[in-house]
């Protein structure tokens, strides 16, 4: 009886030697496969266009200058594709300029100086591009605006959408993006310390990584019940 029980637990060995190999391999390969849905996952990524202005001018309110019959305002715009490897194409962009009169530190009520159209265009991947412009206005109403110090509060608006380019073409996203300016007494934006522009934000909530997370977990799933099925 003893030589048949050692073949018999020479061979159950053998047999658990095989189903640890097994777990190894089925382990290294759903390994594998995840790294290969989160890359996956993050090379189609996209994030949005950032953008800021870094130049806000305007004539009428330069004290130096004395002249109050330029009525035009100017402005230069900064857009930036933070992503690698995916272009943008860019529908209209539609900028929007506003002032706020000067009562109560320019937070009641805002008049619309005027717009002006930036003409579609594609931008490269990881590139900035700048997009002058100006703007015909009232004189009337920037001068309520204008505080006892001469200083006064605008507000410019960017209202485009953007198709991503990696592969093929995305789904448009609309981008809706601005931010208060400060002109001091010379016409100028003030800056804030250490900035070479002023970012425009978005007011929509910010999407948090949970979505990420979700289809990572998902992808585990699937190449999981595979494997086991397999």
């Amino acid at each position: 009886m003893r030589p048949f029980s050692g073949r018999r637990s020479r061979r159950s060995r053998r047999v658990s030697n095989k189903e640890c190999c097994c777990y190894c391999s089925c382990f290294f390969f759903i390994f594998i496969l995840v790294g290969v849905a989160i890359y996956i996952s993050q090379s189609f990524r996209t994030d949005n266009p950032k953008c800021s202005v870094d130049y806000f001018y305007v004539p009428a309110l330069n004290r130096t200058l004395n002249s109050t019959t330029n009525s035009t305002l100017y402005f230069n715009l900064k857009l930036a594709n933070p992503n690698g490897g995916i272009g943008i194409n860019y529908n209209d962009v539609k900028v929007n300029v506003t002032v706020f009169d000067a009562v109560g530190n320019g937070s009641q009520s805002s008049h619309l100086l005027g717009d002006t159209t930036i003409q579609r265009f594609y931008q490269g991947y990881a590139k900035t591009a700048e997009k002058p412009g100006h703007v015909d206005y009232n004189m009337t109403v920037v001068s309520q605006g204008v505080f006892p110090n001469a200083t006064a509060v605008f507000r410019i608006d960017l209202v485009t959408a953007v198709r991503f380019k990696n592969v093929f073409l995305s789904k448009r996203r609309e981008i809706r993006v601005g931010a208060r300016v400060v002109v001091d007494e010379n016409g100028s934006m003030v800056l804030p310390k250490k900035e070479k522009d002023i970012a425009l934000v978005s007011m929509a909530p910010k999407q948090g990584c949970c979505s990420m997370v979700l289809l990572i977990l998902g992808n585990f799933l699937v190449l999981t019940n595979l494997v086991t099925f397999l």
